[in-house]
């Protein structure tokens, strides 16, 4: 079989089923990234509503990930039991209940119970897209394709800190979860009345599925690419977790002006991700990764030392932090595709237990920022350490090819 023909794995994919159309898995998809970023320019004004401290606000964005990881983890193994529509309809209709119950919530307590909620809803998108994908392509068209709905995916993420700002400064941070039940109810009805089932045959019992979960969990090359992506794509919340401080505290810029960063750094990995759907097959996949990786080490390196010594400016964070990302747009695409190709059989489970671990590596790295009097240093070190592990995963990983 040659590397960039668009086949399923035999057995797997619903021969009577019509490949879904991209839109409709980067509009299931997306809900996900969009729900965490277009509420970060509103955790200032959260925090003064409800008279609490920047730091249980943030809890919003930690408890969101945590829910979001858990999610995957659940989602991907009954996706493998019992086919990938009827799970995607439980888990939009769990975040279109949490998006209402946050947008009447009456305390922070109420609002990050929502956000827990939210987050376990979303994360069956965010997994089963992926999975949908892989059950309809393989090999560098697989890559190709989950490139390109990366990419897809980072718009919308790109410009929600934007709206989200915007709602926030002149309807209220209430009108940001207003949108998002709109949103969960578009992909409710998508997910009913225009996606078709991938998957033909289905494992006979929970056993069977839990056996094969079981050798993916022993593959010591699925572990380390797991580990390599999640460090990669989510060290970048330890910086977004603590931008709205940083800049609107530290630097003395607007609450709007912070939506605007945000979609730079968002479109540095939006780019990366288009950079490897058009290089991978003419360039080396590993070539990809090793750069991808070490120019997001440099760039965590700089602001790093930026924030030791001080020197931190508007227009060297936000250079930093696009080189951070367009680094982790590179890696991503071909870390999660190696991932998902280790047992076809369970793609499902591959792609939850992946995502699972980018969410609790977001969170590990979203807490880790607000240790400590100095926010910037905080995240600097953070996202340097994680984007180092990635570079030792990804090498080890190399030599299991």
């Amino acid at each position: 079989m040659k590397d960039n023909e668009s086949l399923a794995v035999p057995g797997i994919q619903n021969p009577s089923a019509k490949n879904p159309s991209l839109w409709m898995l980067s509009i299931i998809t997306l809900v996900a990234s969009m729900s965490m970023h277009i509420f970060v320019p509103a955790l200032p004004v959260v925090a003064e509503k409800f008279a609490t401290t920047a730091s249980f606000a943030q809890m919003t964005l930690t408890t969101y990930i945590i829910g979001m990881g858990v999610g995957q983890l659940t989602y991907g193994p009954l996706s493998d039991r019992y086919g990938r529509r009827p799970v995607l309809i439980c888990g939009m209709l769990m975040f279109t209940l949490a998006s209402l119950l946050a947008f009447m919530a009456s305390s922070i307590s109420v609002l990050i119970f929502a956000r827990l909620i939210q987050g376990l809803g979303a994360g069956a998108g965010l997994v089963l897209g992926r999975a949908i994908v892989r059950d309809c392509h393989v090999g560098v068209q697989a890559t190709r394709m989950l490139a390109l709905l990366n990419l897809f995916l980072l718009v919308a993420p790109g410009l929600s800190p934007l709206v989200g700002s915007m709602l926030s400064e002149n309807l209220g941070w209430r009108s940001i979860f207003a949108l998002l039940l709109a949103v969960g109810c578009v992909n409710l009805a998508i997910t009913l009345f225009l996606l078709r089932e991938t998957i033909h045959k289905r494992e006979p019992s929970f056993r069977a599925v839990l056996a094969d979960y079981g050798i993916l969990m022993r593959s010591a090359k699925f572990l380390r690419y797991s580990l390599a992506g999640a460090c990669t794509s989510t060290s970048i919340y330890a910086f977004i977790s603590v931008s709205p401080f940083i800049f609107v505290h530290q630097l003395h810029r607007s609450p709007h002006e912070v939506g605007i960063y945000l979609a730079i750094n968002i479109a540095g990995m939006a780019f990366g991700s288009y950079t490897t759907r058009r290089m991978v097959g003419r360039i080396p996949a590993e070539k990809l990764m090793r750069s991808g990786n070490l120019l997001s080490c440099l760039s965590a390196a700089t602001f790093f030392a930026l924030a030791l010594i001080g020197k931190l400016e508007v227009w060297n964070v936000v250079t930093t932090m696009f080189l951070f990302t367009l680094g982790a747009g590179l890696v991503s695409p071909i870390t999660l595709s190696r991932s998902l190709n280790v047992n076809p059989h369970v793609t499902g489970s591959s792609s939850g237990f992946y995502g699972f671990a980018q969410q609790i590596s977001g969170a590990i790295c979203t807490a880790l920022a607000t240790i400590g009097s100095n926010p910037e240093i905080a995240a600097g070190i953070t996202m340097l350490v994680a984007v180092i592990i990635a570079q030792v995963c990804l090498a080890q990983a190399e030599k299991m090819e």
